[in-house]
């Protein structure tokens, strides 16, 4: 299952399609607090997240998420693709850093290397 976390409806519902395209499952999530309070959270194979939300942000979720042991990986998308938050990202194993609007190839590239060859 691919976890969608946005705090945008409609980034999560056309990233979810997009996903759901390629035969994969998704649960979409309005925040970070709502993933990690979710049963699914431990169903995740990969998790797409926004970079910035109210609330926690995919960072801190990311921190969190590495200071608890899971080594799920992550994706993030984000409107303000700023370098040292890339950096940030990668170096906590981000697999894929995005710009909003992100190229659907580009996202099907960063699901393929995340779960091991989908596409």
């Amino acid at each position: 299952m691919v976890a969608i976390i946005d705090d945008d409806d409609a980034v999560r519902t056309a990233t979810a399609s997009l996903v759901r395209s390629l035969g994969l499952k998704t649960s979409s999530f309005a925040s970070a607090e709502e993933f990690l309070h979710s049963p699914r959270r431990l169903d995740a194979d990969c998790i797409i997240t926004d970079v910035q939300m109210p609330g926690m942000s995919g960072l801190e979720l990311q921190a969190r998420l590495r200071a608890g042991g899971c080594r799920t990986p992550l994706i993030f998308i984000t409107a303000f693709p700023e370098e040292h938050v890339r950096r940030q990202a990668t170096a906590g194993g981000a697999v894929g850093f995005l710009s909003k609007p992100f190229d659907g190839q580009a996202m099907i590239a960063c699901l393929d290397a995340a779960l091991g060859g989908i596409a």
